[in-house]
């Protein structure tokens, strides 16, 4: 059995977290951390049916896991994820703090210094459908934001294949408000957020924004800006992106649907729609899923791609536990099939 711990246990991905392992055919969760509610059981702080004993991250047991996984604000990983590396562990960070590989530009969108830059060359960005190979020998692997998640997914098979003729792209995504955490926030109370429909951090100001770039960068066709519309829509989980976009000429909508089959037919957790359906959050919520609808504008070269996935679930602690599977050699889809 592999054994696991887990840093930030009380959060919404920490939660999910607890509940993916402890139903995992092959993972024992030996600790749960929690700053505020430390000796208390998880059960006693939120209403679930896990009686895991909750402790201080300074107490956490390293030398009894295989894997860590880090659910903690941006900034707050840089200190343990050096711990949980030094011990011999495997990190799954599902933090901002290593997902991009260049210290300047973490700290130039997040506000902070980067106190761990020599461990950014090491970490592997975990997007599996992307990044697998490299993930099997990764020590630490940075689990992907969940805006980024839908957009890098919708937009790979083109940029790979060199067929986006613009390279400002439009994006336009609404997000459940579980994406805010579980903090105390005045825009995520229910009566700022039912029968509401809010933008926020639009243009090129959202976080996700150079993760989505820096990824889309790494097939050598860009550069890429992408031009970045959230919305926070009054629903618990679940992320539609909306991706306008040029293709070269000379591809219809056939081909376009072609290329995104060929590319994911191996994928467990992507589902290419036929032509004429569209991807909604039903197709994903509490799933690992990420579906994927393709439509032509008219005959021109412009297309409307829109990816769905769950915010929590593979924009978040599911994609953790596929990253923690490809890891330790197990099947993808373990624990995952929800």
């Amino acid at each position: 059995m592999i054994q696991a711990g887990i840093y930030g246990a009380t959060g919404y991905t920490g939660l999910l977290l607890v509940r993916l392992l402890t139903n995992h055919p092959h993972v024992q969760v030996r600790f749960g951390t929690s700053e505020s509610s430390a000796g208390q059981l998880l059960s006693d702080v939120f209403p679930c049916p896990y009686d895991l004993k909750l402790i201080k991250a300074e107490d956490a047991p390293l030398s009894e896991v295989d894997v860590a996984f880090l659910c903690l604000p941006h900034a707050e990983s840089l200190d343990m994820v050096r711990n949980v590396c030094a011990a011999g562990v495997k990190a799954i960070d599902l933090s901002a703090d290593f997902r991009l590989k260049d210290a300047v530009t973490y700290e130039k969108w997040y506000g902070v210094q980067h106190t761990a830059p020599d461990l950014l060359a090491e970490a592997v960005y975990g997007l599996p459908e992307i990044h697998r190979q490299s993930i099997r020998r990764a020590n630490l692997v940075a689990n992907p934001g969940c805006f980024p998640t839908s957009v890098i997914l919708g937009l790979y098979p083109l940029a790979k294949n060199g067929l986006l003729a613009d390279k400002t792209i439009i994006v336009d995504s609404k997000t459940g408000v579980s994406g805010a955490g579980r903090s105390l926030k005045l825009g995520s109370l229910f009566v700022e957020v039912n029968e509401n429909l809010s933008p926020y951090n639009i243009g090129h100001k959202h976080r996700h924004t150079p993760e989505m770039e820096q990824e889309l960068d790494l097939t050598a066709t860009g550069p890429y800006r992408v031009i970045f519309s959230p919305h926070l829509l009054p629903v618990n989980q679940g992320i539609l992106s909306t991706m306008y976009v040029s293709v070269r000429d000379g591809y219809d909508a056939d081909q376009v649907l072609s290329l995104y089959r060929e590319t994911y037919a191996d994928e467990p957790f992507i589902q290419v729609l036929p032509a004429g359906s569209l991807a909604t959050l039903r197709h994903v919520v509490h799933t690992n899923r990420c579906a994927i609808s393709i439509t032509q504008v008219d005959d021109t070269n412009r297309f409307i791609i829109i990816s769905a996935i769950d915010n929590l679930v593979k924009g978040a602690s599911g994609q953790a536990v596929q990253n923690m599977n490809i890891l330790f050699g197990l099947d993808e889809q373990a624990g995952l099939r929800l």
